[in-house]
C-alpha cells in the first residue's frame, strides 16, 4: 500500500450488507475475478464494468454489515477498488478488509460525489479533493493495521513478522 492514493468516488448510502457486495449465490467458488465480475450488481448493475483499478468505494453509516463471509472484501479487492471510506463499518468487515490488505478509513462522506477525483493522503490523515481545492479529515489506523496494509494483508504480514498481535 502506498502512502497516497488516489481513485475515483463511488458512492454508496448506509447500510450496505454483504449480500449486496457480492451475492450468496456467487460465494460458492474461489476464482476471485468470478466474485470480482459481480460486486454489488444487485444495487449497482454494471459496477464491476465502470470500476477502474484505484476508485473508492466511499459509503455511509454500517459498511459491511450482515453475514461476516470473507468474499465480500475480497470481491471488492479483486474488482481493484484502491479503498473504502466510510462513516462507520460492521467491525467484522472492517477487520476482514484489512486483513484483505484493503485500506478501509473512518471519515465523514457526506461531501463525496459520484465521480469526484481523491487523493488519500496517509501520512497527513486526510482527503484531498484536487478539483475543489477541498480537504476531508481521516480518522488515523492504528499501525499495526498500517503495518498489515503495507504488507498487503494479514497473511503476508504474519509471514514477513512471524508474530500473530491482538489489536481491538
Amino acid at each position: 500500500m502506498e502512502d497516497l492514493l488516489t481513485g475515483r468516488v463511488h458512492k454508496f448510502g448506509d447500510d450496505i450488507n454483504t449480500d449486496y457486495i457480492i451475492a450468496g449465490k456467487y460465494t460458492k467458488t474461489l476464482d476471485f475475478t468470478t466474485l470480482a465480475e459481480h460486486v454489488f450488481e444487485d444495487i449497482a448493475p454494471g459496477f464491476a464494468q465502470r470500476v477502474t483499478p484505484g476508485d473508492i468505494i466511499a459509503a455511509g453509516s454500517n459498511f459491511g454489515c450482515g453475514s461476516s463471509r470473507d468474499q465480500a472484501p475480497i470481491a471488492i479487492k479483486y474488482a481493484g477498488i484502491g479503498a473504502i471510506l466510510a462513516k462507520s463499518y460492521s467491525r467484522i468487515f472492517f477487520r476482514n478488509a484489512i486483513n484483505q490488505g484493503i485500506p478501509a478509513f473512518l471519515c465523514d462522506t457526506d461531501a463525496l460525489q459520484e465521480g469526484d477525483r481523491v487523493i488519500i493522503r496517509l501520512e497527513e490523515n486526510r482527503i484531498e479533493l484536487p478539483d475543489r481545492g477541498e480537504f476531508l479529515p481521516l480518522t488515523p489506523l492504528s499501525p499495526v493495521m498500517l503495518d498489515i496494509l503495507r504488507e498487503g494483508g494479514l497473511v503476508e504480514y504474519l509471514k514477513k513478522n512471524g508474530t500473530y498481535v491482538l489489536e481491538g
